[in-house]
């Protein structure tokens, strides 16, 4: 399973919605507050809650961040787990 990264901030009830959708699924989930970050924050400050995976490039072997689509804060903790089974492989959910 590869591991998933969601880039949020403090009072964002869209990131802290979803990151409690994301505690429920058996998912190695790494949290990144981009406000301790500049280049997170100039990359995300308009986009959070962001769901990244990390993927080995082909070429260089080296390991990239790969934003998944983004989830309707309507989306149940059900739908948020097949869109991420799709797209990072299948877990137990």
């Amino acid at each position: 399973m590869k591991p998933l990264i969601l880039y949020s901030k403090p009072g964002c009830h869209l990131c802290e919605g979803l990151q409690e959708k994301l505690e429920t699924l058996p998912l190695q989930l790494e949290i990144r507050d981009i406000t301790q970050n500049e280049t997170w924050f100039q990359k995300y400050q308009y986009e959070v809650p962001v769901m990244c995976c990390l993927v080995a490039d082909a070429s260089s072997g080296k390991k990239l961040e790969q934003a998944l689509p983004r989830v309707s804060p309507r989306a149940s903790a059900k739908q948020v787990a097949q869109m991420i089974q799709t797209h990072i492989g299948p877990f137990e959910a």
